[in-house]
């Protein structure tokens, strides 16, 4: 008797597989973007801020 999810993946499969991760991978790529994105805003406002202090 054979198990279905015994067999391996079907090669369509595998390629749904391979394009969900790559695009929750471009998610998690865009997201960071935007997260250093508004950390190197940050630094150059207290940079700025800093130097006008002197």
């Amino acid at each position: 008797m054979s198990f279905p999810f015994c067999l391996p993946p079907s090669p369509e499969s595998r390629r749904q597989q391979q394009r969900y991760k790559l695009e929750m991978m471009k998610s998690w790529r865009d997201s960071l973007e935007a997260h250093l994105a508004a950390v190197n805003a940050a630094i150059n406002t207290v940079e700025q801020q800093i130097s006008q202090d002197r």
